[in-house]
Formats: C-alpha cells, structure tokens, sequence
C-alpha cells in the first residue's frame, strides 16, 4: 500500500514540476479505494480509536485488580492515547484552517 501511495505522490509531484517548466502532462488520478485521502484518513481515525480503546480496557482491568498489568503498561497506553489523539486533533485543525483559506480565496 505505501508503495502505492508514493508512486502516486511521485507521479503528481512529476506532473507539477513539468506544469512548472510550461510543459503539460497529463496527471493520472487514481480513485483507488487505498490511496484515497478520506481512506487514510479513515484508518487514521479508527486507530486512533483502537488505541484509545486498548488504553480504557487496560485501565478499566488495573482498576479491577488485575495482577497481570503492570502500572508503568497502564500509564504507557495512556499515554500514547493522549498523543495520538492530540495529533489527529493537530491534523484536523491544520486541515480546516487550509480548507478555511481556500474558501476565503479570490476567485
């Protein structure tokens, strides 16, 4: 899938340096269901999730008295909860203020 993802951004990437040149070539689009950005950023969200889960689950059994877990394993879930979560946050904000900037645009 990343081999996919990269020839597809070197494809576009080689169509803009030619635009940029005066030349024209054609830029493939792919709709590919995997190369999709709102499938990307799918998988980004239901990880985001998965982990958010696995962390309330550990927790929910360190409280319940697990002997099995450990606190540093709790807090460690915990923790990369919070950034994970903290990042998409960060990628949905730069998103709307790009798309904010683009509607404000003089067309």
């Amino acid at each position: 899938m990343i081999n996919k993802v990269q020839n597809n951004l070197l494809s576009q990437m080689q169509a803009l340096e030619s635009m940029a040149q005066g030349q024209t070539l054609k830029l493939e689009q792919k709709t590919d269901e995997t190369t999709s950005f709102s499938s990307m950023m799918q998988q980004a969200i239901n990880q985001v999730n998965d982990t958010q889960m696995h962390a309330s689950q550990l927790t929910k059994a360190f409280e319940m008295g697990d002997s099995n877990l450990d606190i540093s394993e709790v807090m460690i879930a915990v923790q990369k909860s919070s950034v994970s979560f903290q990042a998409l946050t960060e990628v949905r904000n730069k998103l709307l203020t790009a798309y904010q900037d683009v509607m404000n645009m003089p067309v």
